[in-house]
């Protein structure tokens, strides 16, 4: 009866969020404060409520420094002949795609309302124009919004193995190797992403980085979960950061085009913290990644805590005897019924040996 019900739940984690991708307060820029960029704002504030969060800038320049400093998605340069749109696909190639429609339809709307005018205007052009592009390699960002459902799961086995491994029964000897095994497998997963896919061009040292933080974020919260909660803390951080942090990270969209809510647990979370940092720093210079870095260094500071501290913290020794264990321990010590121990055998012998030499 549970399984069918967490079955259920777990489709609807992946499921929900996917099924209901639409723009929410998405960043976007507007050039010029003339009628046309007043009458297309009213226009996308009626037709979509809620849907973009508009900010506005003097000229194009101005707006191109917002995309490339991660303030806004892209922007809209809109004048009286054509319209500008401009897009950052490294960002979302889905909002992208979105303000390149959006540009599409208010041209369509002002050569409809010009054309029906007393004086026939010329139709207003559509100009787009990518300010951050992705990686020629992965035009459509699939390999990037990819790669954050592996890295979790290799990051629960790291920090599972860490945590069970019989080898391994110091603490710093489990931190040491979780260090190790996270930044080989980062290396490994950079070249994957980057040396056969293409799909990481920039900042080669730094985008490692950001993946063996990534995996190491994770493994660290597994592998400390283990430590205090024993088998119930690996579940625990597969629900965290499989079921609940993969399909809210917003990694194949953008968090503001996940339902309200999704997008701000999503980014707390290891999985979508690490795609916004990993997006920040192979295409934006890191800009706008203080926020996602400051989320992976505190789960990996509690994950190390929990680590080295978790078996004082619980006041339990990892090879005590606890529970059921402790109890068939002590009911195997005791002597059967009718029959003596072999050692109070051998006791009751010595005594009577030391009372005949007595």
């Amino acid at each position: 009866m549970v399984l069918p019900l967490v079955i259920t739940l777990v489709v609807l984690l992946f499921a929900w969020p996917a099924g209901r991708i639409a723009p929410r307060d998405v960043p976007v820029g507007i050039v010029g404060t003339g009628a046309a960029s007043q009458h297309a704002v009213e226009g996308l504030v009626h037709e979509k409520p809620g849907a973009f969060d508009f900010h506005l800038y003097p000229d194009q320049q101005a707006a191109r420094s917002a995309i490339e400093n991660r303030d806004v998605y892209g922007a809209l340069a809109i004048s009286a002949h054509d319209i500008t749109v401009l897009t950052a696909p490294a960002a979302s190639t889905s909002v992208a795609q979105l303000l390149r429609e959006v540009g599409q339809q208010l041209a369509d709307r002002a050569s409809q309302q010009g054309a029906a005018g007393p004086q026939p205007s010329a139709r207003i052009h559509v100009r787009a124009l990518d300010v951050v592009p992705v990686a020629t390699e992965d035009p459509r960002g699939v390999v990037f919004s990819s790669a954050v459902f592996p890295l979790t799961i290799c990051a629960i086995l790291i920090g599972a193995f860490v945590s069970t491994a019989r080898g391994l029964r110091r603490p710093w000897h489990r931190l040491l190797t979780l260090l190790v095994a996270c930044a080989a497998a980062g290396l490994g997963a950079y070249l994957v992403a980057q040396g056969f896919l293409g799909a990481l061009p920039h900042d080669h040292v730094a985008t490692w980085a950001v993946l063996s933080l990534v995996l190491i974020s994770i493994s660290a919260t597994a592998a400390g979960l283990v430590r205090l909660l024993g088998q119930a803390g690996l579940g625990l951080s597969a629900v965290l950061m499989v079921f609940v942090g993969n399909p809210f990270s917003g990694a194949g969209s953008a968090p503001e085009m996940l339902p309200k809510g999704v997008d701000y647990v999503g980014q707390w979370l290891p999985p979508g913290a690490g795609a916004g940092l990993l997006r920040d720093t192979a295409y934006f210079d890191g800009n706008g990644g203080s926020g996602h870095l400051a989320v992976l260094a505190l789960w990996t500071v509690c994950g190390f805590t929990a680590v080295m501290f978790g078996r004082r913290i619980t006041g339990r020794a990892p090879g005590a005897k606890t529970g059921a264990m402790a109890s068939a321990a002590s009911l195997s010590s005791l002597p059967t019924s009718g029959a003596a121990s072999p050692d109070r055998r051998h006791t009751h012998a010595h005594a009577r040996r030391n009372d005949d030499d007595g």
